[in-house]
């Protein structure tokens, strides 16, 4: 068990909680906006365009969200492979520097002698 990384997970759920939550409560007030524009429907009738209204906005919202959790997905996966392959010629231009060095101070022992 790893106290720092099951903290951190659940900071991350209460933050998607809360925002989801936040979202929902956007498309409730644009719902009631949106009905408010239409006086002469009944209570009934603003209610179903409200619901109607509401369930479109959070699907559009999980959708979007999707498409952003993939897309980040997506980039993790690029720039770690990315990070990889730079991590990769650091160490070997480090070998080959170190290596070179070592060379030159064997070839100068050598000369200086």
């Amino acid at each position: 068990m790893e106290p720092d990384k099951d903290s951190a997970r659940g900071l991350a759920q209460l933050e998607g909680f809360l925002l989801w939550s936040a979202e929902l409560e956007r498309a409730r007030r644009r719902a009631r906006r949106f009905t408010d524009q239409l006086p002469w429907l009944t209570t009934a009738q603003r209610e179903d365009v409200e619901r109607v209204f509401i369930t479109e906005r959070v699907t559009e919202s999980r959708e979007s969200l999707i498409r952003i959790r993939d897309r980040a997905d997506e980039l993790r996966e690029e720039y770690t492979g990315r990070y990889a392959r730079l991590r990769a010629r650091c160490v070997a231009a480090s070998a080959g520097a170190v290596g070179a060095a070592a060379c030159l101070g064997t070839a100068l022992t050598l000369v200086l002698r």
